[in-house]
């Protein structure tokens, strides 16, 4: 139990944060290394599925990539890539850049039961009345919460008419202040919660899961929270009721992830990336104009990192660090 606040460089402060430490301009000759590149896999017939690597000549970008690598962890724990040009590239080739750099920075891994490495984030039209609908596929305002493997990284593809504000907080800023303010609510955020795995659990396990929102583990603290999972798995009679003091804890966390929060405009092309124990992040409600053709659409890789810390057992079940878990085992090829 984790009883003294964290210093560390994750543990950031958005009021002093400046632009050039968590902007990452990509130059010109990157991006058109990039196109080319891309342009070289689809003249060969190689869509972003059956791309590896190996295929890509990147050159331009080995630097970059192991600056960022170390900004993800044991750095700040995010960024902002700024300066893909995708005007005019049509959906299927902005996957395939974006491919191109996952595949640099980490190794892919699913995001849901059936495996899918890549999803789309957009309004599907469906609301969380289906079982197997997540917060993702709305227009409703997604609270503080994580994703999935070491890291997640969201292009861009088409802003928003109006809203989807994106924001991002330090969770070891948080948690540092939530120690300073409560420290009987610190504690109890370190103590088991109970998710719901909106029908991505594992194989033989149930529809929920069992952990705690914090974890510190060798130095560092691992985060998962997801506040509106947390009060869906109260419909499953096997899950006790959140008691009053876990709700103000709760409550808490979603006053204070508000108050330290960095918000920002994802324009087209634009890339964020996270470490996904160190970071939480959330968008406001959004809306398109239904006579415009296309509306609101991000692209989403869930990445594993070579450089990846060694993760506590609490999240080797889980549905989004198992992979990364196993990963460090050796047991993912």
């Amino acid at each position: 139990m984790l009883k003294k606040k964290l210093s560390l460089p994750a543990a950031w402060d958005s009021k002093v944060l400046k632009d050039e430490e968590w902007v990452v301009q990509i130059s010109q000759g990157q991006n058109d290394e990039l196109v080319q590149a891309v342009s070289k896999l689809q003249s060969k017939g190689l869509d972003w599925e059956h791309s590896v690597l190996e295929d890509y000549e990147l050159p331009r970008w080995t630097d970059e990539i192991a600056h960022i690598q170390q900004r993800l962890e044991g750095g700040l724990g995010f960024l902002l890539l700024r300066g893909l040009s995708i005007e005019g590239i049509d959906l299927e080739t902005a996957k395939q850049m974006f491919w191109g750099i996952g595949l640099l920075l980490g190794y892919p891994e699913p995001q849901d039961a059936s495996g899918k490495l890549m999803h789309h984030v957009k309004d599907t039209g469906k609301d969380l009345t289906h079982s197997e609908i997540r917060f993702y596929q709305t227009n409703l305002p997604l609270s503080f919460h994580n994703d999935g493997a070491d890291v997640f990284m969201l292009m861009c593809y088409r802003s928003a008419d109006r809203g989807g504000l994106s924001k991002i907080v330090s969770a070891v800023s948080v948690f540092n202040t939530i120690l300073e303010r409560r420290p009987e609510l610190a504690e109890v955020l370190q103590k088991p919660f109970f998710f719901d795995t909106r029908g991505q659990q594992l194989p033989d396990t149930p529809p929920f899961q069992e952990v705690p929102v914090f974890i510190h583990y060798r130095n560092h603290l691992h985060v998962l929270y997801k506040r509106e999972y947390i009060e869906l798995a109260q419909r499953f009679p096997e899950v006790p009721e959140l008691s009053k003091i876990q709700k103000e804890a709760l409550d808490l966390m979603d006053e204070v992830c508000e108050e330290l929060a960095l918000s920002f405009v994802m324009e087209n092309g634009d890339i964020v990336i996270a470490n996904n124990y160190d970071m939480l992040h959330a968008r406001t409600a959004f809306e398109d104009e239904a006579s415009r053709p296309s509306m609101r659409h991000m692209i989403r890789l869930w990445l594993s990192l070579e450089n990846g810390r060694s993760l506590p057992t609490e999240f080797a079940m889980t549905r989004e660090f198992s992979h990364s878990y196993r990963r460090r085992l050796g047991l993912v090829l």
